[in-house]
């Protein structure tokens, strides 16, 4: 039997890579972008939905580790720390941008349009498991980009709305407020969508 304390071999040898990256050994940062690339950017690219931008921001992200990797104290994994610098660093990017970004401070009052219609008990169909991922996903891109940032960072990457509070730099109900009308408008736009494909068969 094995202790479960003992770490297991891959957590040794990615240990020793960070090591050595901290004292400037090139190939083993280059060890660590090859094996976290991916993950990374199929992050970078659920927050912006523009592949140019993700490869843009994966790159400005190991750029960032490059700088930072010797602030690593591995308290956490370093796959959660690297993707804690990854959401910063799209989120830098995305306030930087002057698109109209749906302002993470305007007031959380839901408004009667924002409140879920009393059908609880009704099948939703925009939601069923029959939407093809692909749906989905243009769905959550044509999400305005502040509701997407809460809407992929809680139902996407799973983290709580007093961590996001933290990233985004809002207020724990502002996190919930934005989630709600991000759902609500997600809904709304896979009705459309699904409409626009009754019409057209």
């Amino acid at each position: 039997m094995t202790d479960p304390q003992q770490k297991q071999p891959g957590d040794a040898l990615e240990a020793g890579l960070i090591e050595k990256a901290k004292q400037g050994d090139a190939q083993a940062f280059q060890a660590l972008y090859d094996k976290h690339k991916r993950r990374v950017y199929s992050l970078c690219l659920r927050m912006t939905s523009n592949t140019a931008e993700a490869e843009d921001l994966t790159q400005e992200a190991f750029l960032q580790l490059y700088r930072k990797i010797g602030t690593f104290r591995g308290e956490s994994a370093f796959s959660t720390w690297l993707h804690r610098l990854s959401v910063n660093v799209v989120l830098m990017h995305l306030r930087k941008k002057s698109l109209p970004v749906v302002s993470l401070e305007e007031t959380t009052q839901v408004g009667e349009e924002d409140t879920p219609k009393k059908d609880f008990g009704a099948e939703d169909l925009a939601l069923a498991g029959s939407i093809d991922r692909l749906q989905l996903q243009k769905a959550v891109d044509d999400l305005p980009p502040g509701y997407r940032t809460i809407f992929v960072l809680h139902d996407v990457e799973g983290y709580e709305h007093n961590e996001i509070a933290t990233i985004v730099g809002c207020s724990i109900g502002n996190s919930k407020s934005q989630l709600h009308k991000a759902r609500m408008k997600l809904r709304d736009l896979l009705r459309m969508k699904r409409s626009e494909k009754a019409q057209k068969s």
